[in-house]
């Protein structure tokens, strides 16, 4: 590479938020397989918790925490793995990883593709569904589980900010963040020793936990993909309250399938960074 040309990386990363993105809400569909109607549970065990200050993701999951308690540790580790396991994704999302993955091999075959999840919801559900081969890492709320094996406490939480902190873990390439003042994750490192540049990043999300990494996206040059689903476009961004630094690259329905204008979206933004990243290419001959 001359002194004159940019650095580059060679890899593309697609990040998606995981529930009502890739799956339906995930404590909604726990709770009815408890029998629970979970907008009746929203109304009386988790309002009542934020109206008093509680964060809304803790609120949320001490209220299922107590009903798991209260059905004697319905909700045990190999509960939720099953549940992993039985909860279908949205029609057409097992098969987009191929899709993209060929997409990005016809246009360089140079050119990795990788996948990463982060969610504020219970990440061991994910880790157990049908599409978890396809990442190369994901991240949510764990939960510690007492003698009985019930879900007792939480013990990570992802928070909707804590989101972009690990946008910012896979552009560095840690494997695993750990506090001890050598890996910091938000700490400067020079464009080549990146392994994903922010730029080269395309985050897809739903809602109010993914506004930040929208706002990330767009501070960073990367791409966001916003969906939304049940509503139209205009009622997706009055309810958000979307400001100009979080705006996404496009607002698209929830559909995967093979013509959607959600897929058309992410090909054709895998496309752009195929392209870019083959002119950066030109500089060292490759």
């Amino acid at each position: 590479m001359t002194v004159s040309t940019k650095t580059f990386s060679n890899r593309i990363a697609i990040v998606f938020d995981f529930d009502d993105t890739l799956v339906p809400d995930t404590v909604d569909s726990l709770l009815a397989s408890l029998g629970i109607d979970a907008l009746k549970f929203r109304q009386e065990k988790n309002q009542p918790l934020i109206n008093k200050g509680w964060d809304k993701i803790l609120a949320r999951f001490y209220a299922l925490i107590e009903e798991s308690k209260r059905q004697n540790d319905k909700i045990t580790q190999e509960y939720l793995a099953k549940f992993g396991q039985e909860l279908a994704p949205f029609d057409g999302v097992p098969k987009i990883f191929d899709r993209l993955q060929q997409r990005t091999h016809e246009l360089n075959p140079k050119v990795e593709l990788e996948f990463y999840l982060i969610t504020c919801g219970m990440v061991e559900i994910a880790r157990h569904n049908c599409i978890a081969p396809h990442f190369k890492a994901m991240w949510g709320c764990e939960f510690s589980y007492s003698d009985r094996n019930g879900i007792e406490f939480l013990k990570k939480i992802v928070t909707h900010t804590e989101k972009t902190r690990y946008l910012f873990q896979i552009a560095k390439g840690f494997a695993d963040y750990k506090d001890d003042g050598k890996t910091f994750v938000y700490r400067d490192l020079p464009p080549d020793e990146l392994h994903v540049p922010l730029t080269q990043v395309i985050y897809v999300g739903d809602g109010e936990s993914d506004i930040p990494c929208f706002s990330l996206m767009n501070q960073e040059q990367g791409t966001a993909i916003a969906l939304y689903k049940d509503s139209t476009p205009e009622e997706w961004g009055q309810e958000l309250t979307i400001t100009q630094s979080q705006r996404v690259a496009n607002l698209a329905p929830v559909d995967y399938s093979e013509n959607s204008e959600l897929m058309q979206s992410l090909t054709l933004a895998v496309e752009g960074l195929c392209k870019q990243i083959s002119l950066q290419q030109l500089s060292v001959g490759e």
